[in-house]
């Protein structure tokens, strides 16, 4: 697996808020979020591409194997697919969009570094 991706190609990418995948403008408005579409529904969707996505995200892991990486372990990625993801993502999830999440059973931890549970 590879990822490189030109300076001008860059400022395509997007961070997934939920799990921080990384990936273009357009792979996102194609295929949507592979661990995360059935949740929030990106594909084909700029408006929810633009609420649960951000350009703004420190860090890339590359990761091969998230069944057997620590990383993956640590960054909590590893029951998602192999791929590239960001160790944060700036940004605010919508309130109707961690609604959704949390129906369909999926605990929404920000990925910004904050725990999320100031409100708890």
């Amino acid at each position: 697996m590879s990822f490189y991706a030109t300076p001008h190609q860059q400022r395509h990418l997007r961070a997934c808020m939920v799990c921080s995948i990384v990936q273009s403008y357009s792979k996102f408005q194609k295929d949507g979020c592979p661990n995360c579409e059935t949740s929030l529904e990106l594909r084909g969707s700029a408006d929810a591409i633009a609420e649960c996505t951000s350009q703004v995200f420190e860090g890339l892991i590359a990761i091969r194997d998230p069944t057997v990486s620590w990383v993956a372990r640590w960054q909590r990625l590893d029951n998602y697919v192999p791929g590239t993801y960001a160790t944060k993502v700036s940004g605010t999830l919508p309130d109707d969009m961690i609604g959704r999440l949390e129906d369909s059973g999926v605990r929404y931890v920000p990925r910004d570094g904050s725990t999320g549970e100031e409100d708890a």
